[in-house]
């Protein structure tokens, strides 16, 4: 399958068909579909700010994110980048990258930031299917747009915590790295269900604030400043159920944890 660092005009086509409120002339100047405009990004908090620099997205997938993220998750115990994308796909039923038949399916990756769970995914998925990464920032989607990418992959810069899509048009949302960022987790923990199919999957690789007193309430401070939330061990499994997830997965990491399930 060819690539390019120039998304295709068929993919925002298809993209568009996915949106509650199509906007009469698609802005896709960029290589992204934008239904924000110029400032169009919600107000940020700490965290957020620097997420929308324009430092950040050059060094987010070969420094911040692999040495940050792996020692969160507990590095070298725990799971690196590669098996966390692996654990990715196997949640969301997506096919394996060597697999020579894979689903065509509808997936959302939920603040995708430069795009690097958006491309693994897409190694998931076939030539029929679609993935498309949201967020916010347009300087994390400029760093996305600039890597080659298969003709599968769309981009939308749009608001992670009040999704843009119709209801029950995507077979797996993912979202890594993004939830502890929302101002309100839980409502955007209702958009991504609202936007799943019946049946469809959800995976979460979120915060996790640890058990032992002191340094849970430590977490939970650093939290406030920074506008980063941390979540207890049954918080998301919780909130999941509540929301009528089924089949649910849970897995505990020293300052992490992924979470999902099936819809219904």
């Amino acid at each position: 399958m060819s690539t390019t660092a120039v998304q295709p005009h068929g993919v925002h086509e298809r993209i568009v068909k996915l949106l509650a409120s199509p906007p009469a002339e698609p802005d896709a100047s960029a290589g992204y579909l934008d239904l924000l405009g110029p400032g169009g990004e919600p107000a940020p908090t700490p965290a957020q700010r620097v997420m929308q620099s324009t430092f950040l997205p050059q060094i987010y997938e070969r420094l911040w994110r692999p040495i940050g993220f792996n020692l969160a998750k507990g590095w070298p115990a725990g799971p690196d980048t590669a098996e966390e994308n692996a654990l990715a796909r196997s949640w969301l039923a997506l096919g394996r990258p060597a697999d020579p038949r894979k689903p065509d399916m509808t997936v959302l990756d939920v603040a995708c930031g430069p795009g690097n769970v958006t491309r693994a995914l897409a190694e998931g998925v076939g030539p029929g299917g679609l993935v498309v990464g949201l967020d916010a920032s347009a300087t994390m989607l400029a760093r996305a747009v600039a890597e080659p990418v298969p003709g599968t992959v769309g981009y939308v810069r749009g608001n992670a915590g009040d999704l843009p899509f119709r209801d029950g048009v995507f077979d797996a949302v993912c979202c890594f790295g993004g939830l502890y960022l929302f101002k309100d987790p839980w409502a955007a923990l209702d958009g991504m269900t609202r936007v799943l199919r019946p049946g469809g999957r959800l995976a979460i690789l979120t915060s996790r604030r640890p058990a032992a007193p002191l340094v849970g309430r430590g977490s939970e401070l650093a939290g406030r400043i920074t506008g980063v939330a941390m979540f207890g061990d049954k918080e998301i499994v919780r909130a999941l159920e509540e929301r009528g997830y089924r089949q649910i997965r849970h897995r505990r990491l020293p300052l992490m944890q992924f979470a999902g399930g099936r819809l219904g």
